[in-house]
């Protein structure tokens, strides 16, 4: 089964944290792929979004950088910084258990990962990563997950997380309602791309997840997830502004976008 799920996959301070060996037989690499694609069907550009958070780190932090992967989801991030930074380490924290499923079987026996299961709306969420400070902290497409309130709250704990001349990173949709024609023509031209593809056979987050409930490996997960989510959070998506203020006021000293495509940020703050 999970041979053949594989093949239709390919065609669309306190010590480690314990990575755990899971599902054995399944291809976590084909997984990999297609949650990939399935991203990129949304963000076309999402490679060179990664290229330039990359970038960031190795000018503020090195090439051996401690990184905090926030909300990994399936270790998107982290895979892309181990690929560049062969000597960095990456603790991946998400409350996803379908996805972590994924990230853990995709890096088991990696001693520069780890992954820890949180919930980051829980005031003490930070107890249980294995160290008290990081070089950078790292996330995308993941935070528009929170209303404003948990999320300031958050980013407050971010800046006690984040090392003196570390960076925070956020790379995610941040929407700017001062241009509501420009959002419009540039959302109906995205989406008519995203038409195109997905007549040619592209996977939508619906699809993807319909595959990952077929998995043996995730089918029990997957339904877990759902329980704790639902279908999509219903979250916020305030402007790039928005976020460097609420940064500023929770102890970053500048904050400012790097990079940005007509829907999309990258924000980085610096402590």
């Amino acid at each position: 089964m999970a041979g053949r799920t594989s093949r239709v996959l390919r065609g669309h301070g306190r010590g480690r944290a314990n990575v755990t060996t899971v599902g054995t037989g399944t291809d976590w690499a084909a997984w990999q792929e297609s949650w990939d694609r399935q991203q990129e069907w949304y963000m076309p550009d999402r490679e060179e979004r990664f290229r330039v958070m990359l970038d960031m780190v190795e000018a503020f932090a090195g090439t051996a950088p401690r990184v905090l992967d926030l909300a990994c989801g399936t270790g998107t991030i982290t895979a892309r910084l181990l690929a560049r930074f062969p000597e960095a380490t990456s603790t991946g924290v998400d409350l996803d258990p379908a996805l972590l499923t994924i990230a853990r079987g995709t890096f088991a026996g990696d001693d520069r990962v780890g992954f820890v299961e949180a919930d980051l709306k829980d005031a003490d969420w930070t107890a249980a990563l294995p160290y008290d400070s990081y070089d950078a902290v790292l996330t995308a497409t993941a935070l528009h997950w929170l209303h404003t309130g948990p999320l300031t709250a958050l980013y407050g704990q971010l800046a006690g997380l984040v090392r003196d001349g570390g960076v925070f990173m956020n790379a995610d949709h941040m929407t700017d309602e001062s241009t509501p024609r420009i959002n419009a023509a540039e959302r109906a031209q995205r989406h008519a791309q995203m038409d195109r593809a997905k007549r040619a056979g592209a996977l939508d987050w619906a699809d993807w997840w319909q595959l990952a409930a077929q998995d043996p490996a995730l089918a029990a997960p997957t339904a877990r997830r759902f329980e704790i989510y639902g279908e999509h959070a219903d979250g916020d998506t305030p402007s790039a502004t928005w976020h460097a203020s609420a940064l500023h006021a929770q102890g970053f000293t500048e904050a400012r976008a790097v990079w940005c495509s007509p829907s999309d940020t990258l924000l980085l703050a610096l402590r």
